[in-house]
């Protein structure tokens, strides 16, 4: 029995606009939180390098993520494309999150992606580091879920 091709478009090589449609894609599967759904935009044996933990396939990725959500609470997310060519995009991000003693945290960073031909992630390196922060000094202030259209980029927020 033949398993269907998994695809998650755009595909490469990418041009400007497809590379920022991939970067929103993902900031919103981020947002959303789901693990086991945000797991299908990897390959099934993808690599990542995530500060000091380097999960590799989907079900690391998922256990990464599930324990990432637990810990890192009101998590918001903002990714803007840095450069891209062909198969690659490289992101920069920052994201704002609490934890259980309510301390507040401002995250920087920036990623490498690597894709295969059905434009699903097979490679992710992420540098990231913490900024404790302030409730009051907090910027990613939205609803749980995707970043509306209409609120600024890191860009527009001097982040």
């Amino acid at each position: 029995m033949n398993t269907p091709i998994e695809a998650r478009p755009p595909f490469p090589p990418f041009s400007c606009e497809m590379a920022v449609q991939k970067v929103r894609m993902a900031e919103n599967a981020w947002n959303n939180q789901d693990p086991q759904r945000i797991a299908l935009a990897y390959t099934i044996d993808s690599e990542w390098r995530n500060r000091n933990e380097f999960p590799k396939g989907r079900a690391q990725i998922i256990e990464f993520l599930t324990r990432k959500w637990s810990q890192e609470l009101d998590y918001r997310l903002i990714k803007e494309l840095w450069a891209f060519n062909n198969n690659r995009i490289a992101v920069r991000f920052a994201y704002e999150w609490h934890n259980a003693n309510l301390e507040w945290f401002r995250s920087y960073g920036n990623e490498n992606w690597e894709f295969d031909n059905q434009g699903l992630m097979q490679r992710r390196y992420a540098s990231i580091n913490d900024l404790p922060i302030k409730e009051t000094d907090r910027k990613l202030i939205w609803p749980q879920g995707p970043r509306p259209d209409d609120y600024p980029s890191l860009t527009e927020l001097g982040l």
